[in-house]
């Protein structure tokens, strides 16, 4: 009986810290059950529909093993992160632990060459533009090797359509559009977050607030409308901004350096669909109208997709 009051209040006093790199320690989180057999399950919790990855240290473990640093990449919204053994089935595992996470799923294997249509209506003339990495301008910080943004715009406000398939893991409905605004850059823009089947991320810029026409969580096709694109100075286009991301690293020191931070996520070179070329890079500055087939549009339906969209 000595043994197990003891062994209740080493548990009841192990210091368990949350830390999340976003702080935002709701998303995911973890708790421990003790089985009869003196095992420990650790196990998840998380409300948001993306997948992560999520560092687990233990500072402090006896009784039983595990290596110092583990990485998983969690997507459903519960499961069992890890189970412990006890080494002396006798005793109970002492053990102090704290993880980090942050969206994305890690070094995902993605096709470079995949194809994607342009973020507006078909027929829709948009000019291309490549923007430039607003921290080595304003703030002196090094641009990201693979660096790849690019914005569409438009003469006259317009929906946002997607531009592959994937779910919406995210939406920023914030900032109220400043027309009267003298600023060339700003980044309070309204946003949106998809994830894609093969862990890329596309990342949505510059919507009109309130103009959202989907839900997190939702399933979305490419030409799916998103919402309404934006501008914020008055003699500028409306636009939406887009680009591709992985997560390739998850070295949080390095990111949080305050002298020159480093992008954990890489950028992907997009390939789009266009009228005189099926997988084209696009060409700042040039004016394109947007294009697509529906064998681009249906390319990554399920059969159940491919059945209702033939009806």
């Amino acid at each position: 009986m000595v043994k197990k009051t003891k062994l209740i209040l080493v548990f009841l006093l192990l210091s368990l810290i949350a830390l999340n790199i976003k702080a935002q320690e709701s998303i995911v989180k973890l708790s421990y059950v003790v089985n009869s057999d003196k095992s420990v399950d650790l196990d998840y919790l998380k409300e948001d529909p993306g997948t992560y990855s999520l560092m687990l240290r233990f500072s402090r473990l006896d009784n039983s093993y595990y290596s110092d640093r583990q990485v998983f990449n969690i997507g459903n919204y519960s499961g069992k992160l890890i189970k412990l053994s006890p080494s002396n089935k006798e005793q109970g595992i002492g053990f102090s632990y704290s993880y980090s996470f942050i969206r994305g799923k890690l070094n995902p294997k993605y096709n470079a060459d995949f194809v994607y249509i342009m973020p507006y209506k078909k027929g829709t003339p948009v000019v291309v533009a490549e923007m430039g990495y607003v921290g080595s301008r304003y703030f002196g910080k090094t641009a990201p090797e693979d660096w790849k943004v690019y914005s569409f715009s438009t003469e006259k406000e317009d929906s946002v359509t997607a531009v592959r398939k994937g779910v919406v893991v995210e939406i920023k409905d914030l900032y109220e559009n400043n027309e009267s605004s003298k600023f060339e850059y700003t980044s309070k823009v309204n946003e949106l977050t998809v994830e894609h089947a093969d862990g890329t991320l596309a990342i949505y810029k510059s919507f009109k607030k309130g103009s959202f026409t989907v839900k997190v969580g939702q399933t979305i096709y490419p030409g799916t409308v998103l919402g309404v694109n934006s501008r914020y100075r008055e003699n500028s286009k409306y636009n939406v901004s887009l680009y591709i991301t992985y997560l390739k690293s998850i070295d949080f020191e390095s990111a949080k350096n305050p002298q020159n931070p480093k992008s954990l996520y890489g950028f992907v070179v997009p390939h789009f669909y266009t009228a005189d070329d099926p997988m084209a890079i696009l060409v700042s500055q040039k004016e394109y109208t947007v294009e697509n087939t529906p064998e681009i549009i249906r390319k990554e339906f399920s059969k159940k997709e491919l059945k209702a969209s033939i009806k």
